[in-house]
């Protein structure tokens, strides 16, 4: 499959357990960049934590995606108001490319490219095995992006939960047919 940047704003799977997904956001590079390392800001769309900017540097990722979005909509069944996960970076190139650890999972990666005035964003999330995970990452990074979407161009986000229940269904389709 392939992510068609105009007509699917999806994620798809580029390996059996590699979900990639692209949003092409309002730029410049370096605001979209400081999205991604800057804990406060990073805060505003997916979750909170310092970063240094080097290889090897802890990453203490705390969600709280009750505060996303207002109204947060309703949070699902199974969901606590925080959840915490401790990463490390992998990799880094200003403001190109930052490489994460994610949990039990393969990591994730982000790149930036400059389109003009505008940043296409491609998050690369791999060896996500288990397919309810996938599932609820797919969805999950989907609804994050369209938070940090409109925070990068100055509207109003959706209800987060409200927007991840109606992606995860979206996803189970589109995945698992």
């Amino acid at each position: 499959m392939t992510t068609m940047l105009d007509h699917d704003r999806y994620g798809v799977l580029t390996e059996p357990a590699t979900l990639t997904i692209t949003r092409l956001l309002s730029g410049p590079v370096d605001r979209i960049w400081a999205y991604l390392i800057d804990g406060d800001l990073r805060r505003q769309w997916l979750a909170a934590g310092a970063m240094e900017e080097r290889v090897g540097a802890p990453v203490d990722l705390v969600w709280r995606n009750d505060e996303l979005t207002d109204p947060p909509g309703t949070r699902p069944d199974g969901f606590g108001d925080e959840h915490r996960m401790l990463c490390e970076v992998v990799a880094i190139d200003a403001p190109r490319l930052l490489s994460i650890s994610w949990g039990s999972t393969g990591g994730v990666t982000f790149t930036l490219d400059e389109k003009g005035d505008e940043v296409l964003l491609t998050i690369v999330h791999k060896r996500i095995e288990d397919p309810e995970v996938r599932l609820n990452v797919s969805a999950g990074w989907h609804a994050h992006l369209d938070v940090l979407e409109a925070r990068a161009r100055g509207t109003q986000a959706a209800p987060h939960w409200d927007n991840w229940v109606r992606l995860r269904d979206a996803y189970a389709e589109r995945l698992f047919g």
